[in-house]
């Protein structure tokens, strides 16, 4: 990879980008892909470097009947050769902006207390770090 890396947020128009990305969980869904792109709410930013993603940062606008939206930031992942060159911190920085521009009034996310990297980056975009939190799932979903 010898390109600039470049920022884009995920829409109808370059949401193809992303069906050879290796930089999520698993590989693309075509079907899951459509409907990220196609409901209301989903955002996506995600890095390029010549043809290649290199890293994204998801999230979700939380919305309830007695509270102002929220945004919860569902994802962060950078490709392990390019981190440590401020790529999740601009992926994260321009999610955020997106998410106070769509009207949220709160943003948060969770991460392990052993992931110092995760948690070295939040700190470095001035998050507050609210201490334990215990996370119950149901079927499954926190062993993606």
């Amino acid at each position: 990879m010898t390109g600039p890396v470049t920022y884009h947020f995920l829409n109808a128009e370059n949401a193809r980008m992303l069906e050879r990305a290796d930089v999520f969980d698993n590989a693309v869904d075509p079907e899951f892909l459509k409907a990220f792109v196609s409901t209301s709410g989903h955002e996506m930013i995600f890095a390029r470097v010549d043809d290649s993603v290199i890293g994204f940062a998801s999230g979700t606008v939380l919305l309830h009947p007695d509270k102002p939206p929220a945004f919860f930031i569902n994802e962060v992942g950078v490709a392990e050769e390019m981190r440590r060159r401020g790529i999740a911190g601009t992926l994260c920085r321009n999610l955020i902006e997106q998410a106070r521009d769509a009207g949220c009034q709160g943003i948060w996310l969770a991460t392990e207390m052993g992931n110092k990297p995760a948690r070295a980056l939040y700190q470095s975009l001035n998050a507050r770090e609210t201490g334990e939190i215990v996370v119950y799932d149901w079927d499954g979903a926190m062993d993606v």
